[in-house]
């Protein structure tokens, strides 16, 4: 193990206060392969999910989609651009998020991080530099601060980090990995194991919740669900949110595009 994986151990070590034996060992487990064991090309590179949106107060109001292109240069660094966005309608107003991630899939790292989002009471545009190296990132407006790792994400390619951890049924895993020092603990908790039926098929798949801070979207702590095929492509087959005004939202998978690996699922 090199420097930098001692680093790492040391800080998963430093962050099992409160867990079971087996959950440490899986948070240890999940922190220390992310640099030594990423693939040449990750098995979401060039893949292309549609979704379903419908809220809680409207039915079915939108489409979405999550995809994986690249990889392309940024900063003398191969990145992929991994982006989710979804449009609905409420009444005359339309409501957009729009993410994009430019993520170093080999160093588990983030390096860039855009955001465009529109709800009925609000606008808002995000537009981040990240620096893992020097432990600090840039905003378009001018704010800036220092990352409490040399492996930052941005809330985008957390989903793509979660994808590819060892997930166990009743595991709990804190992480330190926003680039916002302000904006940790992550916390995931892994639920339990569920069938889901979709449009793009029938799918096992594993639960879990992820616990976000967030104050400018949740005013502190944001909940979100995912549920993720039970196989090594771990693809959102169902994922859940809060969004204002509108309650909760839920994406429920269409079709899958360029999906590399063994996907389990019975076609409709």
């Amino acid at each position: 193990m090199g420097e930098r994986g001692r680093r790492t151990a040391r800080w998963a070590q430093g962050a099992l206060g409160g867990l079971t034996t087996r959950a440490a060992t899986l948070l240890l487990l999940a922190a220390l392969p992310l640099r030594a064991q990423a693939p040449a090309e990750p098995h979401y590179a060039n893949e292309r999910l549609t979704y379903r949106v419908s809220v809680s107060r409207f039915g079915n109001i939108g489409r979405g989609s999550m995809t994986a292109g690249g990889p392309v240069d940024v900063r003398g660094t191969p990145a992929y651009v991994l982006r989710f966005e979804f449009e609905t309608r409420v009444g005359p107003v339309r409501v957009v998020n729009r993410s994009e991630s430019w993520f170093d899939a080999a160093a588990g790292a983030s390096l860039r991080f855009h955001k465009h989002e529109k709800h009925p009471l609000s606008t808002h545009d995000e537009s981040v530099e990240i620096f893992p190296a020097e432990r600090r990132w840039e905003a378009a407006d001018g704010t800036r601060g220092e990352s409490p790792t040399d492996m930052p994400l941005d809330e985008l390619s957390y989903i793509y980090l979660l994808r590819t951890m060892p997930l166990e049924v009743d595991s709990t895993y804190r992480l330190n990995r926003h680039f916002d020092a302000g904006r940790n603990p992550t916390t995931l908790r892994v639920l339990r194991r569920d069938t889901v039926t979709t449009p793009a098929g029938t799918f096992p798949t594993i639960v879990v919740e992820m616990r976000v801070k967030d104050n400018r979207r949740y005013k502190g702590e944001g909940v979100l669900r995912f549920w993720l095929s039970d196989d090594e492509c771990r693809v959102p087959v169902r994922m859940e949110s809060q969004m204002p005004i509108v309650g909760s939202a839920v994406l429920t998978l269409e079709s899958r595009v360029g999906i590399a690996g063994r996907l389990t699922a019975s076609t409709p």
